[in-house]
């Protein structure tokens, strides 16, 4: 797969570098502080249309390419991973709406979302089905005109700000496996939702991780997505399109802590010279530099395959074309993240002890990049996805 940027990309992405390093980084350690994103950030992101680039136009959304948008992602994360995540999450918690929602629903829910008017959050996670969403415990019911909803969901970003969730239960209790799956779009105000614990985390304070509670829940029965039993497919498909994404903001966020090493070994003197000179310096900051770019070619390729294979007319009933965004999505989710942690706690070396204190960014960055090994399937569960492709 070949790409080439154009000059439509180039711009956006020195439009966002420039409202990011303006508007965004200067507010980044009060945010991870604080444990919030103020309003004024939020409504940044819906009036420079940053909620809506990979939604179609005709609901409202920007109708970027998947490789536009995580040339976007990567300059928000540059300046800041928790506003990164605003627009992020927010593509996550979509997609299986985009991917398998009527076009009634998409009119309803799609031209809130695309806007930023709404959010929307991915709701997967349970506590006792991470990795292995089979051992999903949460039911759907049947109940006349309506389904009905048990159960617990866990980690769930951005949850307690979330208009609407797309939720997975099982539909078929005797089903093995991940057979008898369905995806939900369910409301805040559905009776029986509830918003459960918030976690303290070690980074990305301004991402709220929520417990999703239902007990007796009861939405329309329209409101499934796709047919009863798609629901795991979708939510591979999305999870597909998506880990570029956090890819992205893996490469984003190092490239932040690149960018501030370099400036600091110039400007750090001893021995009696900026430390800029001195070789095991930059032997560091040729390191990190390499895998940075070596991360940002496979994430962006990536991205430019999702864009041409899903152009394709009926591409999900090709296997090989299904294998190939799979192993993709999970190469440079895998890589680009491994090397975000790796490279920022080198990055921190750079600066000595100044790197261990909360006056300068790369704590923050480090503990930012901790959760990128984690969300949207472990590092581990990547590896095996990729083996699976190429044993297939």
């Amino acid at each position: 797969m070949q790409y080439q940027l154009t000059e439509e990309q180039l711009m956006l992405r020195d439009s966002v570098r420039r409202l990011s390093q303006e508007k965004i980084a200067p507010r980044a350690e009060e945010i991870d502080r604080t444990g919030h994103i103020p309003d004024d950030i939020v409504e940044l992101f819906r009036a420079n249309s940053l909620m809506g680039i990979p939604f179609p136009v005709e609901y409202g959304g920007a109708g970027g390419s998947f490789l536009t948008f995580i040339i976007v992602v990567e300059e928000l994360a540059k300046a800041c991973t928790n506003c990164c995540m605003l627009a992020g999450v927010q593509d996550l918690g979509a997609q299986p709406i985009v991917i398998a929602a009527t076009p009634q629903q998409k009119e309803k829910y799609l031209t809130r979302i695309a806007t930023g008017e709404w959010f929307v959050s991915f709701g997967l996670t349970e506590p006792s089905a991470g990795s292995d969403s089979a051992a999903m415990k949460t039911r759907a019911v049947l109940d006349g005109d309506s389904y009905v909803l048990n159960g617990t969901k866990c980690f769930i970003s951005n949850a307690d700000r979330a208009n609407v969730i797309t939720i997975f239960a099982k539909t078929d209790a005797e089903a093995s496996g991940v057979k008898g799956i369905s995806a939900f779009v369910v409301e805040k105000d559905s009776p029986g939702l509830s918003i459960g614990k918030k976690e303290d985390k070690m980074g990305n304070t301004a991402t709220p991780a929520c417990e999703v509670i239902m007990e007796d829940c009861r939405i329309p029965k329209e409101n499934i997505l796709g047919q009863e039993g798609e629901g795991f497919y979708i939510a591979m498909e999305t999870l597909d399109k998506t880990r570029p994404m956090v890819a992205s903001t893996g490469v984003g966020l190092l490239a932040g802590a690149l960018d501030y090493a370099i400036e600091y070994a110039k400007e750090r003197i001893q021995f009696g010279r900026p430390i800029a000179t001195l070789q095991a310096i930059q032997f560091k900051l040729a390191d990190i530099a390499m895998e940075l770019e070596a991360a940002r070619q496979l994430t962006y390729k990536a991205a430019a395959q999702i864009d041409a294979v899903t152009a394709e007319p009926g591409w999900q009933k090709s296997k090989s074309k299904r294998l190939e965004l799979s192993r993709l999505g999970a190469m440079c989710k895998c890589f680009a993240t491994d090397v975000a942690m790796r490279g920022t706690i080198e990055a921190a070396q750079v600066l000595g002890g100044y790197g261990y204190m909360k006056d300068y960014p790369m704590e923050r960055r480090i503990r930012d990049a901790k959760l990128l090994q984690i969300v949207e399937g472990t590092n581990e569960i990547q590896r095996s996805v990729i083996a699976g492709t190429l044993l297939a």
